[in-house]
């Protein structure tokens, strides 16, 4: 029993660490109009002079492309 219980445990453990990590990405725009990539959509910068433009973006790259789209609509500088 007491090795079904440790293999069970170590499965477990396994199973949790082969789980891909979820980082979200969000664009922020400070007061001065420049936008910059915030590593956690979760954990605002601090302060106030801010705005977060996009905000869950799963990946880098779909943090860059809503970066870029904002300098395109002119909503950053």
């Amino acid at each position: 029993m007491k090795r079904l219980t440790f293999a069970a445990c170590i499965f477990a453990l396994g199973l949790a660490a082969s789980a891909p990590a979820r980082a979200d990405y969000a664009v922020v725009r400070l007061d001065n109009g420049w936008c910059k990539i915030w590593w956690n959509s979760a954990d605002a910068p601090w302060g106030v002079g801010w705005t977060m433009i996009a905000y869950g973006l799963p990946d880098w790259l779909m943090a860059q492309a809503a970066l870029d789209t904002a300098r395109s609509q002119g909503a950053c500088s």
